[in-house]
């Protein structure tokens, strides 16, 4: 039986966690958000579509796994 998959825009996936889309472009693509893993271009093209599953279990396991760690502003973790 093959995955379900479900394909989001950056407005849907933006809807979805509660974040600014501008957030997501800026801030998460490319650095937390992996081409690949959590996005795909379609045929090669500019457009990119989210994969849901991929972005919410990473949410869940960095959840559990980093409650201990605060962000710092240069990207760094402090371990509490």
């Amino acid at each position: 039986m093959q995955e379900k998959t479900t394909y989001m825009t950056t407005d849907e996936l933006a809807a979805r966690i509660k974040y600014d889309a501008r957030t997501i472009r800026d801030q998460l693509k490319d650095s937390v958000l992996l081409e690949g893993k959590h996005y795909i271009r379609p045929f090669g093209g500019r457009k990119i579509l989210y994969l849901w599953e991929a972005i919410e279990k990473d949410m869940f396991q960095h959840s559990k796994v980093e409650s201990m760690m605060v962000p710092m502003a240069n990207g760094g973790v402090c371990h509490g």
